[in-house]
């Protein structure tokens, strides 16, 4: 299968991924949009005209955001917190032209739940924005051409989703299995959006937007950092020539959100603006999307049982 391509490389920015588009008349969320790779998402479609949402726990730190560039507005939204869904459900009104599934929770160090009694990471990562994009359907559909684009990370070629022990409550919880699970699962909310809303102008995409320095590893643990290469042994941070800036990282995410070049692609995983080849995943997995993944049937399975929340 020949994987789709574009000028774009590593390094481009979002900035110059949106050079020359338009985006005027168009109306997107990005969730966790105030800051770190979110709000460099959210910038960059602004910029080309959009009116842009962001979608966020406190509101207020993306007040600075918002008043900075027109069109940007702030709305409250946890999304570990099905009540909080549903309340930024009901307020939204009109069509929805993209939908960013952006925040995210990373390695956290102890086992929790939402309300609903999903493992946090995987309600956070997953369950919220499905629960988002499914409340948003009839206004995703309205737009006639929408997109749902769902950041997901490297993380997933390390698990794939466990369907008999989704939170933790017979394996012992381990923070880095968790995230990778939850990151596989964003990414078959990509596949379960393209295989169920195929027929109504929505598509959807997932992605890996590399590494970042941002707020979410704010509980990653100094070694863990170290190992990543993101820290020395003072505690400094460090960025290597692997590593992304905010805007680089964003790139992808608007390539996916905005771009003509993306009209009408669905069901695909992007990395460094280019589709992921697909692998078996493991241990050893270094790039690419694994299988378990891009997989229809797990997504479709992960779909019935999230659909169970509602």
């Amino acid at each position: 299968m020949t994987l789709l391509t574009t000028p774009f490389t590593a390094r481009s920015t979002a900035s110059e991924v949106l050079a020359g588009v338009r985006l005027d008349g168009q109306r997107m969320i990005v969730t966790g949009g105030a800051s770190g790779l979110g709000a460099a998402t959210v910038r960059a479609l602004a910029t080309a005209g959009a009116a842009v949402t962001i979608a966020t726990r406190d509101p207020a730190s993306g007040a600075a955001l918002a008043a900075e560039i027109p069109g940007v507005t702030t709305a409250a939204l946890d999304l570990a917190d099905p009540a909080s869904v549903r309340s930024f459900i009901s307020q939204w009104q009109g069509p929805l032209h993209a939908l960013v599934a952006n925040a995210g929770v990373m390695a956290l160090p102890t086992r929790q739940l939402n309300p609903a009694g999903w493992e946090l990471q995987l309600a956070t990562n997953f369950l919220g924005h499905f629960q988002l994009a499914h409340g948003l359907h009839a206004h995703l559909r309205a737009a006639h051409g929408a997109r749902v684009v769902v950041v997901s990370s490297g993380a997933q070629l390390r698990s794939p989703v466990d369907f008999d022990d989704l939170h933790f409550e017979r394996r012992p919880y381990d923070p880095w299995v968790a995230y990778a699970q939850s990151k596989t699962a964003a990414a078959l909310l990509a596949v379960g959006v393209s295989r169920h809303w195929a027929g109504e102008g929505i598509t959807a995409n997932a992605l890996n937007p590399g590494y970042i320095h941002t707020k979410l590893q704010r509980h990653v643990p100094p070694a863990a950092m170290r190992a990543m290469g993101g820290m020395d042994e003072d505690g400094h941070l460090l960025t290597p020539d692997y590593y992304k800036t905010p805007e680089q990282g964003a790139a992808t995410s608007v390539l996916l959100a905005g771009s003509p070049l993306l009209a009408g692609v669905s069901g695909h995983y992007f990395a460094d603006n280019q589709e992921a080849d697909v692998v078996p995943g493991g241990p050893d997995a270094t790039h690419g999307v694994a299988r378990w993944s891009v997989d229809p049937t797990a997504a479709d399975r992960l779909w019935a049982l999230a659909l169970q929340t509602l």
